[in-house]
């Protein structure tokens, strides 16, 4: 084997690591399990949700984030006030050292995409780009789950 099938090699087996692992690194930002809940059919925006972990020194922000999937990608914070659910759309995350950020749903942080170009299905991926401030630009996939937060079937199959 020559050294560049080795290195080819190597470079497919981290690329299959990691996104069987489903986990992206960043600089010093470990993003993990980018998701999304499936919608119905008409149902014109979706949430999705991810872990965002600072291990750096320094605080770094989200300041944008896109996807094809929709015709726009916003930071939203949601919170529930009595009976009321409040939802906003917030303009940026600060990400201070050794921090974790865990967007879940029915509270908190979540990207809203807005939009949908197609329903969200159970088992599907859609490409998001999150955008840091000091870190640059990263390219995630996200899963699409059942409502319960479960994949796809399509997703089980190994």
């Amino acid at each position: 084997m020559s050294l560049r099938s080795v290195s080819l090699f190597v470079c497919a087996l981290a690329l299959s690591i990691s996104a069987h692992a489903h986990e992206y690194q960043l600089g010093k930002l470990h993003i993990d399990h980018p998701y999304a809940r499936a919608t119905v059919p008409g149902q014109p925006s979706g949430g999705a949700f991810l872990s965002i972990e600072n291990t750096g020194q320094e605080t770094d922000t989200l300041i944008g984030v896109s996807s094809p999937a929709a015709k726009s990608a916003e930071i939203h914070t949601m919170s529930m006030d009595g009976n009321i659910m409040k939802m906003r759309e917030v303009g940026s995350i600060e990400l201070k050292p050794a921090s974790k950020l865990d967007m879940i749903p029915g509270n908190g942080y979540h990207i809203m995409l807005i939009g949908l170009t197609q329903p969200l299905k159970a088992g599907d991926k859609f490409p998001l780009t999150l955008t840091f401030q000091k870190a640059g630009k990263i390219e995630v996939a996200v899963d699409v789950t059942d409502m319960s937060g479960k994949q796809g079937q399509a997703m089980h199959q190994h």
